[in-house]
């Protein structure tokens, strides 16, 4: 019989570590939290220190019986939640619920290997109270500002809205960009380019100057006056510099940094890259091996690397490409406003490669560990040394300057490039082998009219950037954050990109209006701040809570009394219900506008919104191809005339047939890239 009894809080957590320990442990799972915060009620007694009301959760009571018995029968319990402020909570929770009459050892371990964890056991702490204090001080603070915000959001706008204290902020940010881009007045601006010959070599070069005067191309007459100015087709070659100049790699990931990146690279959405790290965290079942953590754990804003893992990189690196590619050390230093609690997130051994590892894990899995592996090894290896070219051009006073750039010594761009929100860089720009004072011919002189362009709207990567770069929130925050406002309705997502809904926009005006503090970036971001103190034991929890609360509670109380209720009006629809004859006008529903009788509740019809492309249907030649919105917000083609019709397509049909075998076409994307293609055949062709 097992004498010590483990609790962590997954089934695959319990399995991986239940074969390191041996016999002598039993590990079982509380499946996350036992004991939470009541949801029919508030839950806190603000007149008495503001003491939390926890009840166990609501499903929770068979486990947590089945959990007391392995109590009682255990000489030694050991709790080893996650290592974080969320995990210590867990454990705090538990030797409550278990019984005080035990003695609880608290382990913890920052990747699930067999020498990390047996090495956690062989010295057991105690439960962090300063982690719980500022676990239990956020639950608090979100729970006061939740509870009382949206009931007077319920009674003055509309039911089921919610205002939390992060996403409030997110929403505001996200309505923000959409009036820069509405008071956006775009203007005039030109460019010349022009390309020119020398030998068999073609390359460009941009307008840069008049003589020695910088000159805005702001009209067309600004254009015709520079041109006017060349004489012929002959440019002489000024000046060409040549520098050597070195790039370094990005750090090994944080939280935030790992979202970005796998929303550039994997199009993941935050909680989707949480997900699959958790399982590649908890335990991959490895051949011979037995069931291994891959990563290190996934929520921390630190890039600290152990140097064990140092120099097992540095070896990989050396076996693998040379020394030359090994870079130097990185400095440990702490990063500004991070708590520094873990390391990075890093593969837990540098040698389990993607390609070995690529037969144990599915698809996601894969591409995540590819990237969070790659991104490790790439921060451990050398610069990259870029030869760069800048060359000036001279007709007549009017410059032209080209610019190019070649990699010269990969180094880490062996493996790895950081992806960018603006699209890829172009590292291989190659000028040709020109002297200072040959003559090169131009081809064309091409003028070009540009508008400037507004601030671009948040993706996911650029939001969570944000929100981290702002001190917004903490690693832990940002997938529930953005989940939560989109499952609201206050925001749609548009070609990746965050789009403020008429719900939304109603809600921020609301809460700006009479809860200023919530959607104030400075009075979150010194929020964070004082719940860091709480942990540090810089602060005490009720005071920090109470510093908030006697300012908030009149704010929940003149909101109540002076708000406005607030009518959103049905939108005609514009055609009559087929059931009943009365109109049909859209509403918002979990999964955004749908068409509904205006006769509710005598008359119940609904249906779907759809937009016809103007192709017939290629399966029953009958009815019309419609797009249409899956559950998870993706479009997809469908006939009109389902049920009668079931056909189905994620592309586009284009109304055309296959000139090989005469199936039906659809357009295809990626990326920016969009082809024609045979749903048949490997017919393809360009897209218009």
């Amino acid at each position: 019989m097992a004498d010590n009894l483990v609790i962590v809080e997954s089934p695959a957590k319990a399995k991986t570590i239940e074969k390191y320990l041996g016999k002598r442990y039993k590990v079982v799972a509380s499946m996350g939290h036992v004991r939470d915060l009541p949801r029919s009620q508030t839950g806190i007694d603000t007149e008495n220190n503001y003491e939390p009301k926890y009840i166990t959760i609501r499903g929770k009571g068979p486990l947590l019986k089945d959990l007391k018995k392995e109590a009682k029968k255990a000489k030694k319990i050991f709790l080893a939640s996650d290592p974080d402020r969320e995990g210590e909570a867990i454990a705090w929770h538990l030797s409550h619920a278990l019984g005080d009459d035990k003695e609880y050892y608290r382990v913890v371990f920052n990747e699930i290997t067999k020498d990390a964890v047996k090495e956690s056991f062989k010295h057991p702490g105690s439960i962090n109270q300063r982690l719980v204090d500022a676990q239990q001080a956020r639950r608090i603070l979100d729970r006061l500002v939740g509870y009382n915000i949206s009931p007077v959001l319920w009674k003055k706008v509309k039911k089921g809205l919610s205002a939390g204290r992060v996403q409030s902020v997110a929403l505001k940010m996200v309505i923000d960009r959409e009036n820069e881009i509405r008071e956006f007045k775009p203007e005039e601006y030109w460019t010349i380019t022009g390309l020119f010959k020398y030998g068999k070599n073609n390359f460009e070069g941009k307008f840069n100057r008049l003589a020695n005067e910088k000159i805005k191309l702001k009209t067309k007459e600004d254009v015709d006056h520079v041109l006017s100015q060349l004489e012929g087709d002959q440019f002489n070659v000024d000046s060409v510099e040549k520098k050597e100049k070195k790039r370094y790699p990005s750090k090994p990931f944080t939280t935030s940094s790992l979202q970005q990146e796998a929303a550039r690279k994997l199009n993941f959405k935050a909680r989707k890259t949480m997900m699959v790290a958790q399982q590649l965290y908890e335990g991959i079942d490895i051949k011979k091996a037995g069931t291994v953590g891959l990563i290190t754990y996934m929520r921390t804003d630190s890039t600290r690397i152990s140097p064990v893992a140092q120099q097992e990189a540095v070896d990989y690196i050396e076996g693998e490409y040379g020394n030359n590619f090994v870079g130097a050390k990185p400095s440990g230093k702490k990063a500004e406003g991070s708590q520094d609690a873990h390391e990075a997130v890093r593969p837990t051994s540098a040698n389990r490669t993607p390609a070995n590892m690529k037969q144990y894990l599915s698809r996601d899995q894969y591409r995540l560990y590819k990237l969070i592996w790659d991104r490790f090894i790439a921060s451990m290896m050398a610069p990259a040394i870029l030869d760069t070219v800048r060359m000036e051009l001279s007709n007549n006073g009017v410059i032209f300057r080209s610019n190019g750039q070649t990699i010269k010594f990969k180094g880490f761009m062996q493996i790895y490039i950081e992806g960018s929100d603006d699209g890829e860089e172009d590292l291989n720009n190659r000028l040709p082998e020109i002297a200072e004072g040959e003559m090169v011919k131009s081809d064309k002189i091409d003028p070009n009219q540009h508008f400037t362009q507004p601030p671009p709207r948040y993706t996911e990567a650029r939001l969570v950037k944000t929100l981290e770069e702002q001190g917004i929130g903490r690693p832990s925050t940002y997938a529930p954050t953005l989940d939560t406002i989109q499952k609201r309705n206050y925001v749609k997502i548009d070609q990746k990109r965050f789009i403020p809904t008429e719900l939304g926009e109603i809600v921020n005006q609301s809460v700006t209006q009479y809860f200023p503090d919530i959607i104030d970036v400075e009075f979150t971001r010194s929020m964070e701040k004082n719940l860091d103190d709480i942990a540090e034991g810089e602060a005490s929890w009720v005071a920090v809570i109470d510093d908030f609360y006697k300012d908030f509670e009149p704010q929940v109380e003149r909101a109540d009394e002076e708000m406005e209720k607030i009518e959103i009006k049905d939108e005609p629809a514009g055609e009559d219900c087929e059931k009943c004859g009365s109109p049909m006008v859209y509403k918002m529903g979990r999964y955004g506008k749908f068409m509904a009788c205006s006769n509710f509740p005598d008359c119940r019809n609904t249906k779907a919104i759809v937009k016809t492309i103007g192709v017939k249907c290629p399966k029953c030649s009958e009815g019309d191809v419609v797009e249409r919105k899956s559950k998870k917000n993706r479009i997809f083609y469908g006939c009109d005339r389902y049920p009668e019709c079931d056909f189905i397509s994620w592309d586009r049909p284009i109304g055309r047939n296959c000139p090989k075998c005469d199936h039906y076409l659809v357009e295809t994307k990626k990326g920016k890239t969009a082809k024609v293609k045979c749903t048949n055949c490997d017919y393809e062709e360009k897209a218009e």
